[in-house]
């Protein structure tokens, strides 16, 4: 009796604390231009409840408070338990016996796998979401560190700048740029220790050298990270970028698969990158890459003077105590060269390579000999071969001059003569 009573005098409090902060509503006495301008304004800080916690509530629960009480006065505030509280409402017992069963012979297996299986066996109708079954296994701990296969994380972070960069891409909405609508992609580095925005850009396509791009970019604004953390898309796990990184003295760590977690910093910045300023642009009001591009790189200086909550300081103000930590390129020449895309073609008998399909005359002296060959894939009148620290350029095959040119072959045949 003794704790019903209890029970009823603390949601009795409840009730008078959320009375108090409705009221100027209730009594149309609150100073804001509308309700929800008030609302919003109310909900900016967090409340203190009567049994001393601290909460945030979102501006549309205490517009809910208002309808609640308009309809059942002061008792309608008042919290009233669940009656089957830690109880799943949807999930029979057979249900609940066959996911426990699951789990414990296929640990590995997640809730859409099981959804599935519930749903076939008759367990339960196709009209239950997989969103009970989560929320079964995630209350029920069915997740938690007794299943073998579940990895063990740690937050992590470097003590100076530049000591490991994370770098990642996000899809963006499309835009329209002359007539044509088309996807853009977003690549961003950012670094661990100051959170950083070291790098970022937007491209129509999502490809290995427009990352080589940025982080070249990077690279000469802030100097050489000591490791670079990175996915296994196809951007980041290629043969190109391994040998970069191995030119410029860069560990590259790529993540597990499917496991964005690890690089956390990178995907928290992508959820604050769309919260503070991708969700609030109107797409069909971008006209052009380049329009995309210069509001991006507002958006990242105003990310990078902001205060990050996770350092309680701004990450250019982090930056700056430890920006001398990473090395400094030798040269722009010695950078440029690092980041030359390099591959071995063996020459053809017409002094020719193929690159991507595409035909490419070599000086003859390489015939039959296989070369190394560095470029640029935006920029191949730059191709060159590299032989014994010298560079030797070659050219797009075009066969109709080749037709015309006069070859050095030594004296011509005399067909008059032939035959006697």
């Amino acid at each position: 009796m003794n704790e019903h009573k209890e029970e009823i005098r603390k949601a009795a409090e409840v009730a008078q604390f959320r009375f108090g902060i409705i009221a100027p509503v209730i009594q149309d006495l609150y100073p804001d231009a509308s309700r929800t301008a008030f609302y919003k304004r109310v909900a900016a800080s967090p409340f203190t409840l009567p049994d001393g916690s601290v909460v945030e509530y979102n501006y549309k629960t205490i517009e809910k408070w208002v309808s609640m009480y308009q309809r059942g006065g002061l008792e309608a505030l008042m919290p009233h338990p669940r009656s089957d509280k830690g109880l799943t409402r949807v999930l029979p017992d057979t249900a609940i016996e066959e996911i426990y069963r699951l789990k414990k012979e296929f640990p590995r297996l997640n809730a859409t796998q099981i959804h599935q299986h519930l749903v076939a066996d008759s367990f339960i109708p196709a009209t239950v979401s997989v969103c009970a079954v989560q929320r079964f296994i995630k209350r029920n701990d069915l997740k938690s560190a007794r299943d073998p296969n579940i990895r063990d994380r740690k937050a992590f972070e470097e003590d100076e700048f530049g000591k490991i960069w994370q770098a990642d891409t996000c899809y963006f909405p499309h835009i329209t740029e002359d007539g044509k609508s088309r996807r853009v992609y977003c690549v961003m580095i950012i670094d661990d220790h100051s959170r950083l925005l070291v790098g970022g850009c937007l491209f129509y396509n999502d490809n290995a050298y427009n990352f080589q791009k940025v982080l070249k970019d990077a690279i000469a604004t802030y100097g050489l990270p000591d490791k670079l953390l990175v996915d296994n898309g196809s951007p980041y796990s290629n043969e190109q970028l391994s040998m970069i990184c191995v030119a410029l003295g860069i560990v590259l760590i790529h993540t597990r698969p499917r496991d964005g977690a690890s690089k956390g910093k990178s995907e928290r910045q992508w959820r604050t990158l769309k919260e503070r300023w991708l969700y609030s642009l109107d797409p069909s009001r971008i006209t052009s890459l380049a329009q995309f591009n210069s509001m991006l790189r507002d958006y990242m200086r105003s990310y990078n003077t902001t205060v990050h909550s996770g350092i309680s300081c701004t990450p250019m103000e982090r930056y700056r105590n430890t920006k001398d930590h990473p090395r400094i390129p030798e040269s722009r020449e010695w950078l440029d060269n690092c980041f030359f895309n390099r591959i071995t073609r063996k020459v053809r008998k017409d002094s020719t390579v193929s690159i991507d399909k595409i035909s490419y005359d070599c000086p003859m002296q390489f015939i039959s000999s296989t070369v190394e060959i560095r470029f640029l894939p935006d920029d191949m009148d730059s191709a060159f071969i590299l032989y014994e620290g010298n560079r030797f350029p070659i050219r797009k095959t075009n066969k109709y001059e080749n037709c015309h040119t006069r070859r050095n072959n030594g004296p011509a045949l005399d067909y008059s003569k032939i035959g006697g």
